[in-house]
């Protein structure tokens, strides 16, 4: 039994550490040969089917920023959402259609956000 160097309880010699207070006592020291041979061949390939079925090699499916534009600005007359429906976004098209475009509000930020977009972007 040794003393610990913090709390000066009894701690038997070979502990790492204290048993009364939880402080580390000695270094911890790690040999080449203590450590197990262990060999961990990990082969997972996880593919999400949502996204592998698109084909396309990217995330989503691609859709043309020029018609999603035209879309949206069909929703300044009256016909809002029809650029969600394109982009498969149906809930929010729908909400837009009742609210005509959130009061054009939410078809102003989209059309702003559109145009930022690249020529062909994924959905």
């Amino acid at each position: 039994m040794i003393h610990c160097k913090y709390c000066t309880a009894l701690i038997p010699e070979d502990a790492v550490i204290c048993t009364s207070c939880g402080r580390q006592v000695e270094k911890v020291e790690t040999s080449a040969s203590a450590q197990p041979n262990i060999v961990i061949n990990n082969a997972n390939s996880n593919v999400n089917s949502s996204y592998a079925s698109a084909g396309t090699g990217t995330y989503g499916t691609p859709k043309s920023r020029t018609t999603s534009i035209a879309l949206c600005c069909l929703g300044f007359i009256g016909i809002g959402g029809l650029h969600k429906f394109y982009e498969g976004k149906n809930g929010m098209g729908v909400l837009y259609l009742f609210t005509v475009g959130l009061c054009f509000l939410g078809t102003i930020i989209d059309l702003l956000a559109l145009l930022k977009q690249p020529e062909t972007y994924y959905v």
